[in-house]
């Protein structure tokens, strides 16, 4: 990715903006605790925030602990969460995790990142969606939308997931890492789609080295 790095003064003023732009930015995956986020976001991969919380109700309130879901049969919980694609792999890792958490954590889910990547079907990203939401600790979470806008904004130089994250946590200060990924989420599903970016209705467009960049207009 060739792109010039953008200051932290730069990229602060550009945040303060998206912010102030999307007041309401959040976490999607609806949940009412730690373990609920924990499996939405698994199933989030490859999927829809819409989908997945389509599919939670019914499998919490089939599965509502973890302690059930380590229980459970391979095929309901594949059955159950068909819709969200992958659902086979995805099955897996829910019953695998839930039985970590039991046997590990008494069915508590860890605070901390090391051990929630030890998790079956845990990576970093969705390990900081579940600190940053469940424990109110900062965690920079990157999926296609924040690494997209990232490297359109010049925050970042990189591809890698890691490497964006490891970029976006040194140029933003810790207590906004949550928050700024809400706000990037938000405003590549709203106008910095990935094929075609609204940029005549983006509200950092002037502060955007990638305008007229490809397919945006």
């Amino acid at each position: 990715m060739k792109t010039r790095r953008i200051s932290k003064v730069h990229a602060l003023h550009t945040l303060d903006r998206l912010e102030a732009s999307y007041p309401d930015a959040h976490c999607a995956l609806l949940h009412d605790n730690p373990w609920q986020l924990l499996i939405a976001t698994i199933l989030s991969a490859q999927c829809t925030d819409v989908r997945v919380n389509m599919v939670t109700p019914v499998l919490f309130n089939r599965f509502p602990d973890p302690l059930s879901l380590a229980q459970a049969d391979l095929g309901d919980v594949e059955e159950l969460i068909r819709s969200t694609g992958f659902f086979r792999n995805k099955a897996k890792s829910l019953i695998g995790c839930s039985r970590a958490l039991v046997e590990e954590y008494q069915g508590m889910v860890p605070q901390e990142m090391s051990a929630l990547v030890a998790l079956p079907g845990v990576g970093r990203k969705t390990a900081n969606v579940v600190l940053g939401n469940a424990f109110a600790t900062p965690g920079m979470v990157v999926d296609t939308h924040v690494g997209r806008i990232a490297g359109r904004l010049g925050w970042v130089t990189v591809r890698t997931a890691e490497g964006i994250e490891e970029q976006l946590c040194k140029l933003l200060p810790k207590e906004r890492w949550t928050q700024a990924a809400h706000v990037l989420i938000f405003h590549g599903r709203q106008c910095c789609r990935a094929q075609t970016a609204w940029c005549s209705n983006c509200p950092v467009v002037d502060r955007c080295p990638q305008v007229g960049v490809g397919r945006q207009r």
